[in-house]
């Protein structure tokens, strides 16, 4: 049995796909295999590497019903994803360029300096300095300064496609622009928190796929993308880059452990696009150990609830515009385990969200239709361009 699965494989590996047109096809080729591979009607060697030495001849493949339609629209001229003859009342044309931006940021780094102060150091009482004095002995104390340092990006892309609905009456062809400057494979910067990286005029794209309507003749000289699209719903293209992300949000976790029965957790949002652009569906959730007991939350905005099942905290948002701060507080009560506890590893502060923008840098510069045969020009098409960017996994180390 199982030499027969072998030859069925290095059948395949001469011919293609085994059906019984291919085996007709190539009936000797199959009879010098049998030669070769059988000694006294033993199986010797089924090696298609091996077999491949010795008999050099190539097989007939049976072209696949894919490569027939190329094949007859190469010779026919004939458009095998658009049927002729469609008609619409009204042209329309919709155009989305959806972003999932995905980041992992590490642990911000909490930095402390102490410093000794004496009583004839003091030139005022402020919150930062405290003298006691008690029995008319000055006890001097430490001052604490305290600096947090941000965190780095560890890793962080943008997987994007162009998403488009075609209801055009005709054989039109359309043609959109892109940025000015693009590079595929090209060398960029890293993720940033630039608000003005949006509107930049180049991008740098690490990979690309096309459907099979584009043309892309012009495409390094003009960064025009030209096609005959289908009718309906279809996506264009698909990207990747990791190259000069804008990233929409900061996320800046605190946690301060104050006993073995208590913690204090405290996260500080920023919104890192314009002020004219407005974020929706924000939620953010902030994990909490398994011991705990409750949770009592202070949240500047939004509405913020414990969730035991999950041990998480989820702080959900509406809305938030560009350069925009909030923040949530919380202090957890942990139950007492009674014997040594086991350090408890931190689950990262993962965000979710959407932004009118693409945080690829990725702009349209123009959207036309042309149609030959029929009387409408571009003028008469309703086009819509829309931008999306949403999270992926986007997380931050705590």
């Amino acid at each position: 049995m199982f030499t027969c699965f072998k030859f069925a494989d290095t059948m395949q590996s001469y011919f293609g796909k085994l059906n019984e047109e291919n085996v007709k096809n190539n009936f000797v080729l199959i009879y010098e295999l049998l030669d070769e591979i059988l000694d006294f009607g033993y199986p010797q060697n089924t090696d298609p590497g091996v077999l491949k030495t010795f008999i050099t001849q190539q097989g007939v493949r049976t072209a696949t019903k894919e490569e027939q339609s190329q094949i007859t629209s190469q010779v026919t001229g004939q458009i095998g994803w658009r049927r002729e003859g469609i008609k619409y009342r009204r042209n329309e044309l919709f155009l989305d360029v959806i972003e999932y931006v995905n980041l992992l940021m590490s642990q911000q780094v909490l930095n402390v300096s102490s410093v000794h102060v004496s009583p004839h150091h003091i030139l005022s009482n402020d919150n930062h300095v405290l003298v006691v004095k008690i029995k008319k002995i000055y006890i001097t104390l430490l001052r604490q300064i305290f600096a947090f340092i941000a965190g780095q990006v560890l890793s962080a892309h943008v997987a994007g496609k162009v998403a488009m609905k075609s209801y055009l009456s005709g054989m039109p062809e359309c043609k959109f622009g892109i940025n000015d400057k693009i590079t595929i494979d090209g060398k960029g910067k890293g993720a940033s928190d630039d608000p003005n990286k949006a509107a930049r005029a180049s991008v740098a794209i690490d990979d690309c796929q096309f459907h099979q309507c584009v043309k892309l003749t012009k495409f390094d000289t003009e960064h025009a993308i030209s096609f005959i699209p289908p009718d309906g719903e279809y996506e264009l293209m698909r990207y990747r880059t990791t190259k000069d992300i804008q990233l929409p949000f900061r996320v800046i976790p605190l946690v301060r452990e104050v006993s073995r029965n208590k913690m204090e957790v405290k996260v500080v949002v920023k919104s890192n696009f314009k002020p004219s652009l407005l974020a929706q569906k924000i939620e953010v959730r902030i994990p909490t150990p398994p011991n705990t007991s409750g949770v009592q939350l202070i949240c500047m905005k939004g509405k913020a609830k414990y969730k035991a099942g999950e041990n998480a905290i989820v702080w959900k948002i509406k809305r938030m515009g560009g350069m925009k701060e909030s923040q949530i507080s919380a202090e957890i009560d942990l139950l007492s385990t009674g014997s040594e506890k086991k350090k408890w590893n931190r689950p990262p502060v993962s965000m979710n969200f959407e932004v009118p923008f693409a945080p690829s840098g990725l702009k349209v510069r123009y959207l036309k239709v042309f149609e030959p045969k029929l009387n409408y020009s571009d003028h008469d098409v309703i086009k819509w361009v829309r931008y999306i960017g949403r999270s992926g996994l986007y997380e931050t180390r705590c």
